[in-house]
């Protein structure tokens, strides 16, 4: 209706799209900013019915001879519906050709800027009360419920993600603003609170969308992507779930070809289940995909060597190569020292002694291997236990809190030695588990292997995946549009980096670390995850430790050296994801300290810049209210403040997402491999019948301790989603409007030659890729470290580094 509407009135001549060009300069006359005719497109109505990704529109403008340049353009859309304007482009000035890159929906009246770039002290007189009038608009008034079509960016506690209407199993704390839950903030929907709860916001659920300002939603092409991928993870997950009501027998794997079949044979749509799918576009979808929507893809750990995830060197290596290599640290106390409050949680003396672990040392003693630096630890104990008795007690949940000691042999390659499992600070049950003598410890060994895994996993996919590199970028993206100007040189280099971050967030609160949603029914914490999560924010985040080279000496994995690029010296020296890094980390930190020094030629700027200020002290004091006080964050006096504040911000949108996010299904679609949860401990000679069943059918007791079908598929089909590269995707060294996104020469220049820093790293990734000295990276069956090679194609492809954080 509303497009037949607005096609009436362009056929009568309506002038619906009307632009007006405004000067850099001042009208002495009126003591305003001098501005052309208004001019209006009038071929709207002869292009409206044309089907293409882009239609251009031209129009005349007339000025004064002395109207000067123009700095910025007002578009108003008359019209019922919005429209997506890319870029302007003003031509038939004697400067040359003026461009405005847009890239925002219009409603109403906009404004926009010219891709000219000015601190705020250096604003031309005709644009200073544009600038500061947009940047209000921007922010609102912190008060009402925001509609779809709002642009107003603003902070709010996570109080969304419990539904205490639907019942008391269904509450969750608020996270943030609390000493006992601080967090982040998220962006402000301001919607109504719920009935039981007034401190909790009441709940959208899918299909109807959350809040995010307009220009934060993902466009056609990406929404297209990820709504088809979703309506396969519902599939995946609604099929098996009847195919388990039908018959008792699926509820578990009982054999590995069980796990097969999800590849080979897929789980067919048959017409008496079709007839119990509820939702009549999941039909249409399924047969507008191909055939093998319900086929799950082999996962590239077995694809080349379909055992190699139970080899003990496989396990090390993922430490350090796989999709979660940023948590093993080097063995500095042995034994390892807990510092969670023994007031509260007891003491948590470690079980493990030397004796666990001397006969694999190459004849060295313990102390002497630690200060040559070749013990490492994958350490979850206190992440989990305080914890522990609350997983336990719920149903179909069992874990341990994990420690897991590796060895560095002289081949460069870990090998694990030994894991400590504990349970919960009621039971003060503590035990070693150590590598294989038999057939009854093997399985037993395979066993702890696999709650390491999921130890790993969940800390994988609540602390360094959604806490660090989703949740705490967000209150930088928010105020960042809240503060700094459109014109501003530190948006400009931030702007591709927080592409759609807040619509990817958004959809999480709705449907992933919601009550009873994806995250919390497929990992072993339950209704705990986002308390884990919590309480690694609150105990473990450090905005000063999260750029690379500082992550790596805090967690002991290298020494400070000033004869390298980095200033850092690798302990382990093959170490992908740290050696590959640190080359990303170098080339991102180049580009950025060229950009800073060419806008900032002394330190007075900086201190003098108000929006720049204003930016990082709204990051700090309002979106991370809860740590303002920690010693975390830097200052922000001069330039090399400024870089290294940037280059963090950049490096974790990218770099750091890419490395943890898109190797979850090639890793973790294999569920023995790293299963998200636990169902079963390890059984024990003291649990006597428990023990029994164990010796009877060992294969049996493992795939029945990991997750059920209905569980397994619900995960892999997420993962899958997650590990998805779009078909718009932007990869680091790329950028939109690429020619026309910077007014300065300059700067063009300088990120041409990040851009090609960036192919060469790639082609030097592809070429340790082939190194048969690289035992972590190449060999028979090992897969190759791609992650973080900068570019993929779309798909799942176990590599590539978009500009932000989409998935």
């Amino acid at each position: 209706m509303l497009k037949h509407l607005d096609a009436i009135n362009d056929s009568i001549g309506t002038r619906n799209v009307v632009l007006e060009l405004i000067s850099t300069e001042i009208d002495p006359k009126t003591k305003s900013p001098k501005k052309s005719s208004k001019a209006a497109l009038m071929d709207w109505s002869k292009k409206s019915n044309v089907k293409a990704e882009r239609v251009n529109y031209t129009t005349e403008f007339i000025v004064d001879s002395n109207f000067g340049v123009p700095g910025a353009i007002t578009v108003t859309n008359k019209h019922q519906r919005e429209f997506f304007l890319e870029s302007i482009t003003i031509e038939g000035f004697v400067s040359g050709a003026v461009h405005f890159p847009c890239k925002s929906w219009v409603q109403g009246e906009r404004i926009f800027f010219s891709n000219k770039t000015y601190l705020p002290g250096d604003t031309p007189a005709g644009l200073r009360v544009l600038r500061e009038k947009e940047l209000i608009n921007l922010r609102g008034d912190g008060k009402g419920v925001r509609t779809l079509s709002d642009r107003i960016y603003d902070f709010d506690t996570y109080n969304d993600l419990g539904n205490p209407d639907e019942g008391v199993e269904l509450t969750r704390p608020t996270l943030g603003g609390s000493q006992n839950h601080p967090y982040p903030r998220r962006c402000r929907t301001g919607r109504a609170p719920t009935d039981t709860d007034m401190h909790a916001e009441s709940r959208v659920e899918m299909p109807l969308p959350m809040y995010v300002p307009r220009d934060e939603q993902f466009d056609e092409s990406k929404l297209n992507t990820f709504v088809i991928k979703r309506l396969k993870a519902v599939v995946h997950n609604l099929i098996p779930g009847l195919k388990a009501s039908l018959s008792a027998n699926n509820h578990d794997f009982n054999r590995f070809s069980d796990i097969d079949d999800l590849y080979s044979d897929g789980l067919p749509l048959q017409d008496e289940i079709l007839k119990k799918i509820p939702l009549l576009q999941v039909l249409t979808k399924i047969q507008e995909c191909s055939q093998g929507l319900l086929k799950y893809d082999t996962p590239k750990i077995i694809s080349k060597d379909k055992f190699a995830w139970l080899r003990d060197d496989e396990f090390a290596r993922q430490a350090i190569a796989g999709v979660n290599p940023v948590n093993i640290e080097g063995l500095k106390v042995f034994p390892p020292v807990s510092k969670l409050d023994p007031e509260i949680y007891g003491h948590q003396d470690s079980a493990l002694k030397e004796e666990h672990i001397l006969g694999q040392l190459n004849g060295m003693t313990v102390q002497q291997e630690i200060v040559e630096n070749k013990l490492f630890m994958a350490n979850y104990h206190d992440v989990y236990v305080p914890f522990l008795d609350g997983i336990n007690a719920l149903d179909g949940r069992k874990s341990y809190a994990t420690r897991t000691i590796f060895f560095l042999t002289p081949l460069g390659t870990l090998k694990p030695i030994a894991i400590e499992l504990s349970l919960g600070p009621s039971s003060g049950w503590k035990r070693v588990v150590t590598p294989p003598v038999d057939a009854t410890t093997n399985w037993k060994w395979q066993l702890a292997k696999a709650h390491v895994c999921a130890n790993d996993a969940g800390v994988h996919q609540l602390v360094n995946h959604w806490l660090r590199t989703h949740a705490c970028m967000e209150p930088f993206i928010l105020s960042a549009h809240r503060q700094l100007s459109a014109m501003h040189p530190v948006f400009k280099l931030l702007d591709p980096h927080m592409r759609y971050t807040l619509d990817i967030n958004a959809l999480a609160r709705q449907k992933l670390i919601n009550a009873d949603g994806i995250i919390e029914s497929c990992f072993t914490p339950g209704r705990y995850c986002m308390e884990i999560s919590c309480g690694a924010y609150k105990n473990g985040w450090s905005f000063d430790m999260e750029g690379l080279p500082a992550d790596l000496m805090r967690r002991g994995m290298a020494v400070p050296d000033p004869t390298q690029p980095n200033g850092v010296k690798l302990l382990i020296e093959d170490y992908p994801y740290a050696t590959d890094g640190l080359l990303i980390w170098s080339a991102i930190e180049n580009w950025v300290r060229t950009y800073v020094n060419h806008y900032y030629r002394h330190a007075s700027l900086i201190c003098n810049d108000k929006e720049l200020q204003a930016w990082y002290s709204e990051s700090i004091n309002v979106g991370h209210a809860d740590l303002r006080h920690q010693r975390c964050w830097p200052t922000l006096n001069n330039s090399e403040d400024l870089v290294s504040i940037l280059t963090t911000l950049i490096w974790t949108v990218s770099a750091q997402h890419a490395a943890i996010n898109f190797g979850q299904y090639p890793y973790g679609g294999y569920v023995p491999n790293r299963p998200p949860l636990m169902r079963r401990l390890i059984p024990f000679p003291e649990d006597e019948a428990e023990y029994a069943n164990f010796l009877a059918d060992p294969q049996k007791y493992f795939l029945n301790a990991l997750p059920s079908v209905l569980q397994a598929t619900k995960y892999m089909s997420i993962v899958d989603i997650l590990s998805t590269h779009s078909s718009d995707e932007e990869y680091l060294g790329e950028r939109r409007h690429s020619s026309i996104w910077s007014g300065d020469a300059d700067i063009t220049e300088a990120f041409c030659s990040f851009s090609a820093e960036i192919r060469r790293i790639e082609k030097e990734i592809e070429r340790r890729n082939l190194d048969p000295s690289l035992r972590n990276r190449c060999g028979a069956g090992v897969l190759p470290y791609e992650l973080l090679a900068p570019t993929s194609r779309p798909g799942v492809t176990c590599r590539g580094i978009p500009n932000s954080v989409s998935t």
